[in-house]
C-alpha cells in the first residue's frame, strides 16, 4: 500500500515558478506517496493547515515554501511524532541547511522517499514554539528590514546587507541572562538563541558548532564598542561560521543551557524564526527530541575535483607505473 501525506504548499514564496515547483514535486512524488495537497492562503496560514493535518492523523506532514512558513508549519508538528517533510522554496532557506537537508527540490523530495528521520530539539519562546533561533536586538531589526523586495533581489546577500545597514545605528543595552545556574548582567548589541542554526545566520555562531539535538540552547552576546569593531565582529563570526571553530573576540561571548530568561533595558524586539514576536523580555525552554524530520540517509560526499569548464582544457591520464606482480 502507498504511503500518504498532507503536503501543505505556499504558492508566494520564493523566486521560481509555484506552478512548475508543485508539478516537479508531484512527479517525484507521487508514484510513491498519495499526496493530500492544501496551499496557504492570506487567511489561512501553514500552522493552521498543520494543526488540523495533525489533528487527522496524518502518516506524514510535508511542507514547500519558504523560512517561515516551515517554521510556522513545524511548530503545529512539535510534539506529535508525525514525521516532518521540508521542500524549501524560500530565500534563505536556513531551515533547511541548520538541519542538514538539501534545498534543491529535487534532492528534497528524494529525501522524503528515503524515509530516513532525525528527531531533533525545538525551544518555546514565551508560549511560541521556535526551531530556529530568537533574535533580540540586531538580529531583530535586521530580519524587518531585509524586505521581500530585496530578498528577492539579493537572496541570502540581503540578510548580510541588512546587518551591515544596521551596524550604523548601533544601539547598546543591558541585558540580564538568567539561566538553571546562574544570573549573567553585560551590554550588548545582540543577543542571539539558537536551537539549530545555518552559517547565515551569522549573529548565532559564536559557539560555531550548533547541535540541534544536544537538548541544550546556545547564546550569542555581541557587544562590540562602536560602528568598527562592529564590522570585525561581524566579519569574524563569519569566518568562524565556515571554518567551525568558536569565536576568540573579547567582545562575543556565548554559552549553552537548558534555558534563559532574558531581560533588557530599554526592552528590544525580538525576531523567532524570523517572524517579530514582541519585546523582551523573553523566557526560552529548550524541548528536547520534539520533532521528527526527514533527513538524507547517507551525507552527500563532496567531489574532490572540478575541472570540466576550465578555458583550453586537456586532461592526459598517466600509465599506473604497477607492473604486474609475477
Amino acid at each position: 500500500m502507498k504511503r500518504s501525506a498532507c503536503l501543505i504548499f505556499n504558492p508566494v514564496a520564493g523566486q521560481g515558478d509555484s506552478e512548475q515547483d508543485l508539478a516537479k514535486i508531484q512527479e517525484i512524488l507521487e508514484p510513491e506517496i498519495d499526496l493530500d495537497i492544501h496551499f496557504t492562503t492570506e487567511e489561512i496560514g501553514a500552522d493552521e493547515l498543520a494543526r488540523a493535518a495533525v489533528e487527522r492523523g496524518v502518516e506524514a506532514i510535508i511542507v514547500s515554501g519558504g523560512d517561515g512558513t516551515l517554521s510556522s508549519a513545524a511548530a503545529a508538528v512539535v510534539g506529535s511524532d508525525i514525521p516532518f517533510g521540508i521542500i524549501s522554496r524560500g530565500t534563505a532557506n536556513a531551515f533547511a541547511t541548520a538541519l542538514g537537508i538539501p534545498d534543491t527540490i529535487e534532492a528534497a523530495c528524494e529525501t522524503i522517499l528515503q524515509g530516513g528521520t532525525r528527531i531533533v530539539d525545538t525551544a518555546d519562546c514565551n508560549g511560541y514554539p521556535m526551531v530556529l533561533l530568537a533574535g533580540i536586538g540586531f538580529e531583530a531589526e535586521t530580519v524587518e528590514k531585509a524586505d521581500r523586495e530585496a530578498k528577492n533581489r539579493f537572496g541570502v546577500l540581503a540578510y548580510i546587507i541588512a546587518g551591515f545597514q544596521q551596524l550604523r545605528q548601533l544601539q547598546s543595552f543591558d541585558v540580564e541572562i538568567e539561566t538553571e545556574d546562574k544570573v549573567i548582567k553585560t551590554s550588548a548589541a545582540a543577543v542571539t538563541v539558537a536551537n539549530a542554526a545555518p552559517p547565515t545566520s551569522v549573529l548565532a555562531q559564536g559557539p560555531a558548532g550548533i547541535i540541534a539535538d544536544d537538548g541544550l540552547l546556545d547564546l550569542t552576546i555581541v557587544a562590540p564598542v562602536n560602528k568598527a569593531a562592529a564590522i570585525a565582529a561581524t566579519f569574524h563570526l563569519f569566518q568562524t561560521a565556515s571554518t567551525g571553530e568558536a569565536v576568540e573576540r573579547s567582545d562575543i561571548g556565548y554559552l549553552r543551557a537548558k534555558q534563559f530568561k532574558i531581560t533588557t533595558d530599554p526592552p528590544q524586539k525580538v525576531v523567532v524564526d524570523g517572524e517579530l514576536l514582541g519585546k523582551t523580555p523573553v523566557d526560552i525552554k529548550c524541548l528536547p527530541a520534539s520533532l521528527k524530520v526527514f533527513v538524507p540517509l547517507t551525507e552527500e560526499v563532496s567531489p574532490l575535483e572540478k575541472l570540466e569548464g576550465l578555458p583550453n582544457l586537456n586532461i592526459e591520464m598517466k600509465e599506473t607505473g604497477d607492473k604486474p606482480s609475477e
